[in-house]
């Protein structure tokens, strides 16, 4: 069992390099999100899939670019991201959207260059990281447990009150930062009334 996620581990790594090379090469606006961006930053690795967050815009030329060097593409019914795959069917998400709000060129220019695997990619700011992991948590996706290691990892890399205003407007996220705070993971101040939820 280990010898078999070790080799998807590998295997994955070896998508996001492919994958992250390309879409640096071309210029396009990306960032490194989801398990990997948080494998990037320090967390154990739990790896699946890729996950690319970019500026809806640059979608088509994304598809394109990573055509050009072999991923098979496709356009599933979700309206908020598009997917690619290589040719052992590991997979590539290209997230443009979250919680249906667009991905923007701030959100990708907050990005800290981070050597990952031996290739320097742009990676989500941990506190956009955490915010794109629990802002969509709702009734049917409400996964608190398999959220809290990487969370944990990503602690002290996290503005918790920035996060805490983010999310106010959720009780599925806010409940899960009362959760970190009871655990001693993070301890958020509570908004203020006036308090700005945009992002990103």
């Amino acid at each position: 069992m280990a010898s078999h996620t070790h080799e998807v581990t590998e295997g994955i790594i070896e998508t996001l390099k492919r994958a992250g090379s390309a879409l640096k090469g071309a210029g396009i606006r990306f960032a490194l999100a989801g398990g990997c961006a948080a494998y990037a930053r320090g967390a154990a690795p739990s790896l699946h899939d890729v996950d690319f967050a970019l500026v809806e815009e640059d979608v088509p030329r994304a598809l394109e670019t990573l055509r050009n060097v072999g991923f098979r593409t496709a356009t599933p019914p979700e309206d908020w991201l598009v997917k690619a795959f290589d040719e052992q069917e590991r997979l590539v998400d290209l997230i443009f959207r979250i919680d249906e709000r667009p991905i923007t060129a701030e959100m990708i220019a907050r990005s800290d260059m981070i050597n990952t695997a031996a290739l320097t990619v742009p990676v989500l700011n941990a506190t956009d990281l955490v915010i794109s992991w629990i802002l969509p948590m709702s009734e049917h996706s409400c996964d608190y447990g398999s959220m809290l290691p990487q969370v944990r990892a990503l602690r002290e890399q996290v503005d918790w009150d920035h996060v805490a205003v983010v999310v106010s407007v959720s009780p599925y996220a806010s409940t899960f930062l009362t959760l970190l705070d009871r655990l001693g993971i993070a301890c958020p101040k509570p908004p203020a009334e006036d308090a700005d939820p945009h992002w990103p």
